[in-house]
């Protein structure tokens, strides 16, 4: 049901593990792609044939039924369980009421077939077009490498460095479109919970609307309806907070610059190749080896197996590690490691000098250590000017826009932003500043607020507590969420925790003006989850964690009394139950079990109005 997340990170060690789980992806991108061509297909059947609608609905319904949603990630929100098991739900109503189906819905074709199209033309072929380029620059990469280790170090100086050259350049080509490829995995992933699940939505919508003969049946249909475009809208809504987190992440990641930092940071493993001697000579074997530091354990995959034979993985046990001098050997890059299983040293092959060092500094060899300059960036402090400033915004939004639309969601200039914070926290004059000046605008306030939250050297809601409070938000159970949270929240520090209760205060009465600002609990806190927590580590599996934080936000909002104005029974954390395998204790909504409430229908429009907000 579920796929590990592909890290950009992984790209740049294009490891055996890395392009099985690609393949995974591709597998599941082509099962997609068959079945939107399937629902397309069916979808023409119902608008063409009158006579055969019953049929083509039955059939619809099936196909609907059969397919299931694979996920990213570990734990999945109640609006994606809920999108999840939507098929079946419709499916089910479906059965129920084909008897009773005689009549065409005229608009199906802009409903139902051209955003799944659309879909499968600019996701679906984006990827497939992103995956030829990816192919194209790996076997242009992986061919330059060979060519480049098999050229001899008594070649020219000037040849050698041309050769270095272009390797980087082929390296760079194809870091590019294997993070780029990664990164639109990701979100045709993500895109096809709402763009392929909407235009279903949609179009069942019209056929029970839209049909004289089932009027009882579309008036109980629309709990279920709400319910579930809620959850499609608050799924959009965590899309889009993360997609801006991931897009700036893939852009740091593609610069050139990261490639050796990538290299340095990250565990040591990657390709090597080994000199192994026969009684017909001596070849050189690629393998992909991991060094784990603890231990002193050299771990080596082969990566060229003949189909007759299958070798096994080789383990050896590292005693020291020596620079191989190149007048010893035609080949560049070598080291020699005497290791306890064998009695001769065993002679590798990096693919760069800078591979080597990284291998034998990991190894405890005698290059010199090379470390990357760490570059120090000015942060905003949680001190008195800054609660004053953080004071002194929410005063004005309330009194000056707290109606407006979209609050929150419009962004300031930013040169206006940087005046405002330079001059507010100037240490020779800190907060004087004039808000209510007219050179003062009113989206310069809150996106200024919202960037010295987002500045803080650490978030309000602190690194400490963040894995717990993602934990919290995971868990099935909506008195367990509120318990732990309400715990977790009495753990942040004194100064964080005024300050988190002083702003989800204020989004409170923001949220009370929902019908004039449109900002719900759910809005609010897509924009302040990212702002109010953030991981230590950027990486795309903390990118994927952002909805579990709007998640815990949306919680505080909704109950804040509770959360600040009484101290949990017991100030420890409730243990965290594992991630869940058994069914929900508490089931979303369903068309067969509906409660006895009563809703007001929404336009057809709506589909595509609220999904703004």
């Amino acid at each position: 049901m579920g796929h590990p997340p592909l890290e950009f990170s992984d790209c740049y060690l294009d490891s055996p593990d890395f392009r099985e789980t690609l393949k995974s992806y591709e597998v599941e991108l082509e099962r997609t792609s068959k079945f939107l061509k399937e629902l397309i297909k069916d979808g023409n059947s119902v608008i063409t044939a009158i006579r055969g609608y019953s049929l083509a609905i039955q059939k619809f319904s099936q196909t609907l039924s059969m397919f299931q949603f694979d996920v990213i990630g570990e734990s999945l929100t109640d609006d994606e369980i809920n999108i999840a098991q939507s098929f079946q739900e419709f499916a089910g109503l479906l059965q129920e009421v084909e008897h009773d189906r005689m009549m065409l819905v005229q608009n199906a074709s802009d409903l139902l077939i051209k955003p799944l199209e659309k879909f499968r033309k600019e996701q679906i072929g984006v990827t497939k077009e992103k995956k030829k380029r990816f192919e194209k620059d790996s076997e242009k990469y992986l061919s330059q490498i060979d060519k480049h280790l098999n050229l001899s170090a008594k070649k020219k100086e000037s040849q050698l460095q041309e050769a270095d050259d272009l390797l980087d350049k082929e390296r760079v080509n194809f870091c590019e479109s294997s993070v780029e490829y990664v990164y639109q995995i990701h979100q045709v992933q993500d895109r096809k919970k709402f763009d392929v699940v909407e235009p279903v939505l949609a179009f069942l919508h019209s056929v029970l609307t839209l049909n004289n003969l089932t009027v009882e049946m579309t008036q109980d249909f629309m709990p279920y309806k709400q319910e579930l475009q809620l959850s499609l809208q608050n799924t959009r809504n965590h899309y889009e907070s993360t997609r801006e987190e991931m897009e700036e992440l893939m852009k740091r990641m593609k610069h050139p610059s990261q490639i050796h930092k990538m290299h340095s940071s990250l565990p040591i493993e990657g390709y090597l190749y080994c000199q192994e001697k026969w009684a017909l000579g001596v070849s050189w074997v690629k393998y992909y080896c991991k060094y784990y530091k603890e231990g002193r354990q050299l771990l080596m995959v082969p990566c060229e197996q003949k189909t007759t034979t299958k070798q096994g993985p080789t383990q050896l046990t590292l005693k020291s590690c020596i620079r191989r001098k190149t007048e010893s050997t035609d080949k560049r890059f070598c080291f020699d490691v005497e290791t306890i299983e064998r009695y001769t040293p065993v002679t590798f092959q990096a693919l760069t000098e800078g591979d080597r060092k990284l291998w034998m500094e990991a190894m405890d060899g005698k290059e010199p250590i090379y470390n990357s300059p760490i570059h120090n960036q000015a942060e905003m402090e949680l001190n008195e000017t800054g609660f004053k400033f953080v004071r002194k915004c929410i005063n004005y939004i309330e009194t000056k826009g707290i109606s407006q639309e979209g609050v929150y969601r419009t962004v300031g200039s930013n040169i206006q932003v940087q005046k405002l914070l330079n001059a507010f926290f100037d240490p020779t004059h800190p907060g004087d500043v004039d808000f209510h000046s007219s050179e003062m605008d009113f989206k310069t306030i809150t996106s200024a607020l919202k960037f010295y939250l987002r500045s803080l050297s650490e978030p309000l809601m602190t690194y400490s507590l963040h894995r717990d409070l993602i934990c919290a938000a995971k868990s099935d159970n909506l008195d367990t969420r509120l318990s732990e949270i309400h715990s977790l929240s009495y753990k942040l520090p004194e100064k964080n925790r005024e300050m988190v209760e002083m702003l989800i205060q204020h989004l409170i009465n923001v949220c009370s003006h929902s019908d004039e600002n449109r900002m719900t609990p759910s809005n609010m806190a897509v924009i302040f989850g990212p702002t109010l927590m953030r991981a230590q580590e950027e990486t795309v599996a903390a990118m994927l964690d952002i909805k579990f934080q709007n998640i815990v936000v949306e919680i505080l909002i909704e109950n804040c009394k509770k959360i600040f104005s009484y101290v949990p029974e017991d100030s420890t954390a409730p243990p965290v139950p594992p991630p869940r395998i058994t069914p929900r204790k508490r089931q979303p909504i369903t068309i067969s079990k509906r409660p006895p409430r009563v809703f007001q229908a929404l336009s057809h429009d709506h589909f595509h109005t609220e999904s703004n907000y």
